[in-house]
């Protein structure tokens, strides 16, 4: 495909706003989910026997509206295709550009390959963003539900770019991050996705409510997820200092989120104390402030009907986030229809593999 050049891009990408030239093709570059390069994808062989892939680079935007490069796959069926996209948004791999699951098929989660696989047996295109900084060289801003959001859209509006043949009716599937993802995506549709027209959003095992979780954490298995989020944090508000939060013992170990992915970082902080994790033991109100401004979903209405799934055993995101939570906010604050399906048993990464039918079900009669 044709490409702008590196000069042009460089510029492109690095002011905020409307760039202005007259170049159709620098216009065409400014705008969210231009594809700015496209090359063939080696795909996991389930999908691969089901689509073809593409890895790609795209415009998108950041939480103030500045132009920014991201990367993902989009996958075609190789048969049945039915011309409509679903965006996946995969859950959780870690901070570091070796953790985008478009060029590590180690962090394509096996749960995240069965779910795609489903959607490609239903003749959907997946647009299969890693979110920015994954991939890039920018910092990922983990858990910051509007910067998924933006990349979700305009992976969809790529994929469009890249096939003239899909309508614009989109549908978004999301696990743990990327069913936070997903909700964000669905608030930001009306004021951010064009002429596409979203069917549904199906989430997950969504993070929510993450002011009330995080204080939760501190001696926990899962305590590499809220240093992950702390630098999720500073990478949209430089003001923040995760070193001031983390206690000199979790400070040690902070290299781990640029050597290793989600595992080695889980694996380097689950032993610790409460005290070893962040100074005094507690999670400080400068963190819970941001986290329930960033990063949780439900601020604005969805624009439409939403699906959330959750496993009652869930020990990354607990079932009651959900249920107690998320769901009634949803269905008391705004007019959208909401549905809710427990999965008894099944925990974090189960919840997706036990409700793959039912969540392709689900979008499928979206779309009809």
């Amino acid at each position: 495909m044709k490409t702008i050049s590196r000069v042009l891009l460089a510029v492109l990408l690095t002011v905020a706003g409307t760039v202005a030239t007259t170049s159709s093709a620098a216009n065409a570059a400014s705008l969210p989910g231009y594809v700015l390069s496209s090359s063939a994808a080696t795909l996991p062989a389930p999908l691969a026997a089901l689509a073809t892939g593409k890895r790609i680079q795209y415009v998108s935007t950041n939480v103030n509206g500045g132009l920014i490069t991201a990367t993902g796959l989009i996958l075609t069926p190789r048969t049945n295709k039915k011309n409509r996209t679903v965006a996946w948004g995969h859950g959780t791999t870690g901070l570091a550009d070796q953790c985008a699951p478009s060029t590590n098929q180690n962090v394509f989660w096996p749960e995240a390959r069965l779910a795609v696989g489903e959607l490609l047996e239903r003749g959907w295109t997946v647009a299969a963003p890693d979110y920015p900084g994954l991939g890039t060289a920018l910092p990922h801003p983990y858990l910051v539900g509007a910067s998924e959001g933006r990349s979700i859209i305009d992976s969809v509006k790529a994929a469009r770019n890249l096939d003239a043949a899909l309508t614009p009716q989109y549908a978004v599937d999301g696990h743990s991050q990327g069913g936070q993802g997903a909700l964000f995506a669905s608030q930001l549709a009306p004021s951010y996705d064009g002429n596409l027209v979203l069917k549904g959003t199906a989430s997950i095992a969504p993070l929510s409510n993450a002011d009330y979780l995080a204080p939760l954490i501190p001696g926990t298995p899962g305590q590499g997820y809220l240093v992950m989020a702390l630098y999720g944090l500073q990478a949209v508000d430089p003001s923040f200092v995760p070193q001031l939060v983390l206690a000199p013992p979790a400070r040690a170990k902070v290299g781990v989120l640029q050597s290793g992915c989600l595992y080695e970082i889980l694996a380097a902080y689950e032993n610790f104390t409460p005290e070893q994790l962040v100074v005094g033991g507690v999670v400080p109100a400068s963190v819970t402030n941001r986290l329930r401004v960033y990063a949780n979903p439900g601020q604005t209405s969805p624009s439409a009907p939403v699906l959330i799934v959750h496993g009652t055993e869930d020990e990354a995101v607990p079932y009651f986030l959900s249920a107690d939570f998320l769901v009634p906010q949803l269905e008391e604050d705004y007019n959208i229809p909401i549905t809710f399906e427990t999965i008894e048993g099944a925990n974090h990464d189960g919840a997706v593999f036990q409700s793959v039918d039912l969540v392709a079900n689900w979008i499928a009669a979206r779309f009809a």
